[in-house]
């Protein structure tokens, strides 16, 4: 299969986080593969292609030039896709965005920001590893178990969602949202819309 080979012209690169395969399509966990395919259809991206360790795609989003990546290399060892697209766009950090789920944060509230820890969650331990930790996130919601055990929490974020389907779709068109607004206006004008409402 023929290396993918990114256009000079990319400016932004977005990431969403999940795991490959139909076990998880409907997991919270796998919120940053939605936020991507919803990309993708409001913008009629061209069909996702091989590279990277992941799926990727690139297009015209916003007037910017994007590309679109989803890890297939299963959580934990997300940064291998990152760090290989970054290598190849050459970008900054600050023009990497990637979504994922957060369970420190109420389902359907978002918060964008440069920068910062974890949180526990292994995709981004594994993206900081490779690439450091001053690239923008998009954190979505999705709630909390009411247990900290590690394994109940790993059940939760893997296991489908509690929510309506209607309620996910919300979700997914807000952060989709949130990611058009960085793209339209930065990352301080559209923290300050994001964040508002984080109190």
């Amino acid at each position: 299969m023929a290396l993918f080979r990114p256009s000079p012209h990319v400016e932004r690169l977005v990431v969403g986080l999940g795991n490959p395969g139909p076990a998880y399509e409907g997991s919270p966990h796998n919120i940053g593969y939605r936020v991507v395919e919803e990309l993708s259809r409001r913008h009629g991206v061209p069909r996702a292609k091989r590279g990277f360790d992941g799926r990727v795609a690139e297009s015209m989003v916003r007037g910017r030039f994007v590309l679109l990546l989803q890890p297939t290399t299963f959580m934990n060892d997300s940064g291998r896709s990152v760090a290989a697209a970054l290598r190849a766009t050459k970008l900054r950090l600050a023009d990497v965005l990637v979504v994922h789920d957060h369970i420190d944060l109420p389902f359907g509230r978002l918060r964008l920001m440069e920068g910062g820890g974890s949180g526990g969650h292994n995709g981004l331990k594994s993206i900081t590893g490779l690439i450091g930790p001053d690239y923008v996130r998009l954190r979505v919601g999705v709630d909390r178990p009411p247990s900290t055990d590690p394994d109940v929490v790993a059940e939760y974020v893997l296991s489908p969602f509690r929510e309506s389907r209607a309620e996910v779709d919300a979700l997914t068109a807000s952060a989709a949202d949130a990611v058009e607004l960085w793209l339209d206006a930065g990352l301080e004008e559209a923290a300050g819309a994001v964040n508002r409402l984080d109190g």
